[in-house]
């Protein structure tokens, strides 16, 4: 059998380039969703254009210079400087700070009744909005918004609050005064606590700068600064020397012990001393073991003349056994001697770690006194410092206390605002229109991201991977007759041109020929199998090929309606052996080259059934008589019946209705099918409303059929043709 002709999956690199003529079409199938959405918005931005209440905004500009100093924290030494982002951050947040909104509340009386012209309160509150508000500074907070100018030392003081208009200004102007003076104040304040904690502390530093100095004389009649500083250095070299003597010790004894460890494993695993690396390379066991040796090879030389109780040969003999007692005895004394060494070895070097740490104690002994000088010296030097430093700042601190000079200035005070700031009618409708399109156009979009059903040939080539055959357009028909016969009773109809076009893709593929028995299926049922089987027998009959149409489907069989034939007698009875000829059960139609085998009645075991030998001689027995079998089969998800009746096929034909099934069920469906080796021709697309909803996505499939329809319309005008042809 003809291994499956797959169409490849388009590469990441060859995909095709953006069709903005598919996203409108996405737009168009799902208008009403679209429309939806975006009159949704934009009802909803015009409720509240309708319901917002009107925000009037003041604004205040305000100037904050750099800080001038007003205590300790002295240019020399402050880590803190008005320069700095963080001063001007500092003075946006106190610009919000409840201490002074509450000042402002009460200033304004915002929580105040109308009183009367007798001076009395009413009933009546000045400005209703913050009358029964718990927290008026968390209220005034929200409706100020600081905002500093970018690269400058201005800021603006935002204001937004309903009607009356002048509330925002008022509010601006007065928080801009309030916190200015506040500002004044604390620098007042600041500077005379500072000058008076100078003074107090010139006079501590004083008292200090005179006992450092005096430590530091006393000091140096003590200790000679000159001699301490020449031990130092031979303290030094000396503890370098012993540092340098103590490592190498370290590295013989460490070497010397790994000899001797080495060694000692090695006898006690039962090594012969003689054949340790370290004890054979001796001198004096190297001449021991060639003396032995020069023996053995004699003794061996007289061993082949005389006997062992020759007197040359005991000589011999015991001068060897002497030899092997010498070569053990010094064997023995050279491993005594590595574990000797290694001792020595490791008692020089604890020997030198000791004078190593005497010499460091003697260095930081000596170093002591030389800290405690820099201690001194240091002190002395600080304290000096500090009350020069202190002096200086004091004078400075005393000018400055006397300066009235603010940092801070309004630039330019709130105004009245003439027009609401909120809400701004065109921008809220500009947003509305746009994010109403938007929402649209995203929702449209996504709800067609999760349609993953089949509805175009891409999907078929790409998902599938198998040849696309052609469209089968929307029959609009309640006759079961009609609708299964539409290329005999209508053939110039757009869904006769549809199977038309299938059978000619179908005898244009390589091969054609070999497609003598093709049988028709699908993943579930009501998706057009049967009105393919059908109108694909009509059109191949109407070439001229002698066709039978099998309603293999011993379940749920349709054929017999299509055709109006009620015969109980049919493959069933064929199949089950009660009729022994296929003449018996064929039934010509009114379309010429064209029989039909109907089920007849139902079986118990259809499976049994389809897979017999009586099927398989059927099948034999009809491609010997006809051109052309089409096999209408149940669908492959319901039953296996196609499985098997597909594999005796030439070729399957797979039918697929227009946005029903989802290509994961689709692709497993084909998969089934083509493990079990069974060649598939390609996909029919079944049920496209080309007139209807999904024109969209075939509208040049469309417009084509409508031109032709036109033109069986004018024919039909002139006489050309017969009624019925006129009725089609």
């Amino acid at each position: 059998m003809e291994e499956p002709n797959f169409v490849s999956p388009p590469s990441v690199f060859s995909q095709e380039n953006v069709n903005l003529r598919h996203y409108w079409h996405v737009l168009l199938e799902r208008r009403w969703l679209v429309l939806a959405a975006f009159f949704s918005v934009l009802i909803l931005s015009m409720i509240y254009l309708f319901k917002a209440p009107k925000i009037f905004q003041a604004v205040a500009l305000l100037q904050i210079d750099r800080e001038e100093s007003t205590d300790i924290t002295s240019k020399d030494v402050r880590f803190f400087d008005g320069r700095d982002q963080d001063y001007l951050q500092t003075q946006y947040k106190n610009l919000k700070s409840r201490i002074l909104l509450e000042t402002v509340g009460n200033q304004l009386d915002l929580k105040g009744k109308v009183k009367d012209e007798k001076g009395k309160e009413t009933d009546r509150y000045l400005y209703p909005q913050y009358a029964e508000t718990p927290d008026l500074a968390r209220k005034l907070a929200k409706q100020i918004t600081v905002a500093p100018v970018r690269l400058s030392r201005l800021v603006e003081i935002k204001v937004d609050t309903p009607v009356p208009p002048e509330l925002s200004a008022n509010i601006a102007n007065t928080l801009v005064t309030n916190f200015i003076n506040n500002n004044l104040d604390i620098r007042t304040r600041k500077s005379r606590s500072s000058l008076a904690w100078l003074e107090t502390e010139a006079a501590t530093l004083r008292k200090k700068v005179r006992q450092a100095d005096e430590a530091l004389q006393n000091f140096k009649e003590k200790t000679k600064m000159v001699s301490l500083e020449g031990s130092n250095n031979i303290v030094a070299q000396a503890l370098f020397q012993a540092q340098q003597d103590y490592g190498r010790a370290k590295s013989e004894a460490t070497s010397r012990q790994k000899l001797a460890d080495e060694v000692k494993r090695l006898r006690d695993l039962g090594t012969n001393l003689v054949d340790i690396a370290q004890i054979a390379n001796d001198v004096s066991i190297k001449d021991l073991l060639a003396r032995l040796a020069e023996r053995d090879a004699t003794v061996q030389g007289l061993l082949k003349r005389y006997k062992s109780k020759w007197p040359d040969v005991m000589k011999l003999q015991t001068e060897i056994l002497s030899l092997k007692d010498s070569i053990e005895k010094r064997a023995e004394s050279i491993y005594l001697g590595i574990q000797n060494e290694a001792q020595f070895a490791s008692a020089n070097e604890r020997s030198l770690k000791e004078e190593v740490q005497r010499r460091q104690d003697e260095y930081l002994a000596l170093t002591k006194q030389r800290i405690e000088y820099d201690d001194l010296a240091r002190e002395a030097e600080a304290s000096q410092f500090l009350y020069t430093m202190t002096l200086r700042i004091g004078k400075e601190t005393a000018m400055v206390a006397e300066n009235k000079v603010n940092n801070m200035r309004v630039v330019d005070p709130a105004k009245v605002p003439v027009e609401p700031s909120s809400p701004n009618t065109i921008l809220v409708l500009l947003m509305g229109v746009f994010g109403g399109l938007a929402v649209a156009i995203g929702l449209a979009f996504f709800v067609n991201y999760l349609d993953d059903s089949i509805k175009t040939q891409d999907d078929v080539e790409t998902y599938l991977r198998l040849p696309f055959l052609g469209y089968v357009p929307n029959i609009k028909t309640n006759s079961l007759v009609e609708r299964d016969l539409q290329s005999h009773l209508h053939p110039r109809s757009n869904a006769a041109e549809g199977f038309r076009t299938i059978r000619a893709a179908i005898s244009l593929m390589p091969k054609a020929d070999r497609f003598r028995i093709i049988s028709v299926t699908s993943t579930i049922p009501s998706e057009g199998k049967s009105l393919t089987a059908t109108n694909l027998s009509i059109v191949n009959a109407q070439t001229g090929l002698k066709t039978l149409l099998v309603d293999a489907d011993l379940r749920r069989p349709s054929v017999h309606k299509s055709f109006s034939l009620h015969s109980p007698v049919g493959l069933s009875a064929y199949l089950m052996d009660e009729v022994h000829s296929v003449d018996e059960i064929v039934h010509s139609t009114e379309v010429p080259n064209l029989d039909v085998v109907c089920c007849g009645a139902i079986p118990q075991s259809p499976s049994e059934l389809i897979g017999s030998k009586r099927m398989q001689q059927f099948l034999l027995e009809a491609r010997t008589r006809y051109d052309r079998l089409i096999l209408d089969c149940p669908p492959v998800s319901a039953v296996s019946d196609p499985l098997v009746l597909a594999s005796r096929a030439d070729g399957v034909l797979f039918v697929t209705k227009f946005n029903k099934i989802r290509r994961e069920h689709a692709r497993r469906t084909i998969q089934r099918l083509q493990d079990a080796g069974i060649h598939i021709v390609g996909v029919v697309l079944n049920d496209i409303d080309f007139e209807g909803k999904d024109s969209y996505y075939y509208s040049y499939y469309y417009y084509q059929n409508r031109y032709y329809a036109s033109h069986y319309r004018s024919e039909s005008k002139d006489g050309a043709k017969t009624d019925k042809a006129t009725k089609s």
